[in-house]
């Protein structure tokens, strides 16, 4: 597997051909693995977070995620026999400095004076029990990823654009491909393992698009208790992953034609930073913006968001941008 000038990966590995398209579609519309599951946990959340770019406080465990993700990316910099636990260790304070460099508002997480730092240094005090136990799950200096945060994106043939970052991509001496993402919390009940499979069929359904090939193996590496989950997936699966991102689209255009954004409650509520302003706990939800609106026949190709459920040819239709650095929180799931 290469790299070609976009960023993209291009290569082989897996398995089964999937259908191609000669001629790429106009995109209607844009969602990534984070936004699909703000709808599913909340309609309401996604209108907060996508339509109405509503800001939110950093959340500690949101933030340590990012941080141990950007040391275990930063780990494989190094040469095989020094990716070690010690290594990992000696990472993680200069790379919490170059977060807070980037955005200084994440210190205020904490308490001023003595009891805020207290609190800093046993959140940092997680992280290195998180670092130190993926060295008992796997050995790095056995691994030579092929990419890491890698973007990919791919438009179906209805024009949804399909797009996200995927941690880490390796690729077996055979070309089998293997989807590898770090969680820093702790593994999901058997119940709720489907939901948390679904980031990852988002992203072999993104591959398998790209280049016709299913990945072999989809892993998600629980640095909170030690648990991995492994998964293969096959056409079928995949085909309904991309059923169900579709049914999803379509929901949320309906929200968009009709203003009805449906709060739907849960134990998540309880960390909404939104809570303040929902319906379902006595608040009220600002105006909707004004979107931008678009003939359907002149949209940029590029453009997400843009079109209505039906991908007609004519009219004009409100759009929803999303760019690849405005798709809501940048701090990695838990």
């Amino acid at each position: 597997m290469t790299t070609g000038t976009d960023g993209r990966v291009d290569g082989t590995g897996g398995r089964d051909e999937a259908p191609r398209a000669e001629q790429a579609p106009r995109v209607v519309g844009s969602l990534s693995p984070s936004r699909a599951g703000d709808f599913m946990t909340c309609p309401l959340l996604y209108r907060f977070r996508v339509i109405d770019k509503i800001p939110e406080k950093p959340s500690p465990a949101a933030v340590r995620g990012t941080l141990v993700h950007a040391v275990l990316e930063r780990l494989f910099d190094r040469p095989a026999a020094e990716r070690t636990a010690a290594a990992a260790l000696e990472l993680l304070g200069p790379q919490w400095e170059r977060l807070l460099a980037a955005e200084p508002e994440l210190a205020t997480m904490f308490a001023e004076g003595e009891a805020g730092e207290a609190e800093r240094d046993g959140w940092l005090e997680q992280a290195r029990r998180m670092l130190e136990r993926y060295f008992t799950m796997e050995d790095p200096r056995r691994l030579e990823p092929a990419e890491r945060e890698l973007f990919v994106e791919t438009v179906l043939e209805s024009g949804l654009k399909l797009r996200g970052f995927i941690d880490r991509v390796d690729v077996a001496p055979s070309g089998d491909v293997r989807i590898v993402d770090y969680k820093t919390g702790a593994a999901p009940r058997a119940d709720f393992e489907a939901r948390a499979l679904f980031q990852m069929k988002f992203y072999a359904l993104v591959l398998w698009r790209l280049h016709g090939r299913v990945p072999r193996l989809l892993q998600l590496m629980y640095l909170g208790n030690g648990e991995i989950l492994r998964y293969e997936p096959d056409e079928a699966d995949l085909r309904a992953t991309e059923r169900k991102v579709e049914a999803l689209w379509q929901a949320i255009r309906r929200a968009m034609d009709t203003g009805e954004w449906r709060p739907r409650t849960s134990r998540l509520c309880d960390w909404c930073d939104h809570k303040v302003r929902c319906p379902q706990f006595g608040g009220t939800p600002p105006p909707l913006p004004e979107l931008p609106v678009v003939p359907v026949a002149s949209a940029a190709p590029d453009g997400a968001g843009a079109g209505g459920a039906g991908g007609g040819t004519g009219g004009e239709v409100p759009v929803v941008v999303v760019t690849a650095d405005s798709d809501g929180p940048e701090y990695d799931d838990l």
